[in-house]
């Protein structure tokens, strides 16, 4: 049953979206989908199944207590304006990072080099709003192919506010992955694109629990 978890809604359907909203119907946990282009998101929910359903995305934020901004990061920005009064009182999980195509097949950042996009994103928080970097430290096909393994991966998180470290945990369990928390959101940048615990950073890959206590 899933009725005392948190209502989820994630807010775009792109690679990351796509893998997020899948992975959770997989644990069995109701999901909202919602994207600038509505057809998108009901073409999702039906491929989906029962557990998935579409709405505008004004809707889908009043109808969750967790947001997932499963959009790039300058867009997050942009709804944080946009939705404020929806988003008042909300948690609001950021698996962004502030890349951009490099021009060479790469990418590159677009903030300063010692900037995280969960520091902006705090500071842009709407009244009320609760905030943890999560679900991003894993590029989309390694988020498809790792969930639900033995023994499990990790996805890790940062938040400001221990009092949602207990639904966030819920969240990447039922994703099917071992949740580890990193610290405060001025640890974002470890979890970000090229940061020391991101597949696509020092850490190189997915990891265990077990293999990351060697490298500790």
């Amino acid at each position: 049953m899933t009725t005392n978890k948190s209502k989820i809604a994630v807010i775009g359907v792109g690679s990351i979206g796509k893998v997020v909203a899948a992975n959770l119907v997989k644990g069995n946990r109701a999901v909202i989908l919602a994207s600038k282009n509505l057809d998108h998101a009901k073409s999702l929910a039906k491929e989906l199944g029962s557990l998935a359903t579409a709405m505008e995305v004004p809707a889908a934020i009043k109808e969750a207590d967790i947001v997932v901004m499963a959009v790039w990061f300058s867009a997050i920005k942009e709804l944080l304006v946009k939705y404020a009064t929806e988003l008042q009182g909300k948690i609001i999980i950021d698996p962004s990072n502030p890349i951009a195509p490099d021009g060479n097949g790469g990418f590159k950042k677009i903030i300063g080099e010692k900037e995280s996009a969960g520091q902006i994103i705090a500071g842009l928080l709407p009244k009320g709003a609760k905030l943890a970097k999560a679900l991003g430290t894993l590029g989309a096909g390694s988020l498809a192919e790792a969930a639900r393994r033995n023994p499990e991966a990790v996805l890790f998180y940062a938040t400001d506010d221990n009092s949602i470290n207990g639904k966030i945990e819920e969240l990447i369990k039922d994703s099917g992955f071992e949740p580890i928390p990193v610290g405060k959101i001025d640890q974002s940048i470890r979890i970000e694109v090229f940061g020391d615990l991101h597949e696509y950073g020092a850490l190189g890959k997915t990891v265990t629990t077990a293999e990351l206590e060697e490298k500790v």
